[in-house]
């Protein structure tokens, strides 16, 4: 599902914080010719280091994008989840064009200026398991998750998307288990409740990684999860920058053929 052109435009009104140093980031930017970009390098996809050293994949492609449209350069930066999302970036990186999905927790430090892609949250088992067909089946169960990752708030039932329909849980007494994503699914392919009895996850990353190993299988879609742009808070002027360069990509396309390249699908329009 996609976010509703609506629903985007109160998110983004609802997010904007009023701008206590408007321009500063845009000022920097503008300066020093470098776009800095946080991004997740453990989460293929989208970002992650390749056979070269290097880092690829999605996200970074778009972050390439996105600074080739503005006329600087382009920095990443791999600071680690849990510091990009506590926000307060002090001038140390501009943007997080990181698979991010907006809640409540995170508005109150970061401004997201604009979506970019839509994937839904979905439910991964081990393929020999025919335990968990629905998000109901999750109760009682071991489910594992990228530590500090909206699907560990979506298992706690306390996920909420600004600007998105209330998300449903069927479920009860969830055993959470946080941790780097890349070790839940080795865990999940140990075998069917060994450690793990399931791994919430994005659809993109998990069917990347049934195609790297393919001991797991999808059962469920559990809820639409847009992923946005982030900021740090304060800076409308680069909020509509970012947001202005965003559309634009969309736009003339490129962001549609970055997606098709990493996912063989366009992952990034925007319903009417």
């Amino acid at each position: 599902m996609r976010t509703p052109f609506v629903a985007v435009t109160l998110l983004a009104a609802t997010l904007f914080s009023a701008a206590s140093f408007a321009g500063a980031t845009l000022d920097r930017v503008t300066k020093t010719g470098v776009l800095r970009n946080a991004i997740v390098n453990d989460y293929p996809p989208f970002g992650f280091i390749d056979d070269n050293n290097q880092l690829a994949g999605f996200d970074v492609d778009v972050a390439k994008a996105v600074a080739q449209r503005m006329g600087v350069k382009l920095e990443i930066i791999a600071p680690g989840w849990e510091t990009i999302v506590g926000g307060k970036w002090q001038g140390r990186w501009d943007t997080c064009i990181c698979s991010m999905t907006p809640n409540t927790e995170r508005a109150k430090v970061l401004d997201f200026p604009t979506p970019y892609y839509n994937s839904p949250a979905v439910l991964v088992v081990n393929k020999k398991d025919d335990r968990l067909k629905s998000a109901a089946d999750l109760s009682n169960k071991k489910i594992g998750v990228g530590i500090g990752s909206s699907y560990e708030t979506y298992l706690q039932k306390t996920l909420v998307i600004p600007g998105s329909k209330p998300i449903a849980f069927p479920f009860d007494n969830v055993q959470v288990i946080p941790s780097d994503e890349e070790v839940a699914f080795q865990n999940l392919a140990l075998g069917p409740g060994v450690r793990l009895d399931g791994v919430v996850s994005d659809l993109a990353t998990a069917n990347a990684r049934i195609k790297r190993a393919p001991v797991f299988k999808i059962v469920t879609e559990l809820y639409a999860e847009p992923n946005w742009v982030a900021t740090d808070k304060g800076d409308a002027e680069w909020d509509k920058k970012v947001a202005d360069t965003i559309k634009s990509l969309r736009d003339d396309g490129t962001l549609a053929k970055i997606s098709q390249h990493w996912l063989g699908e366009d992952i990034t329009h925007e319903v009417p």
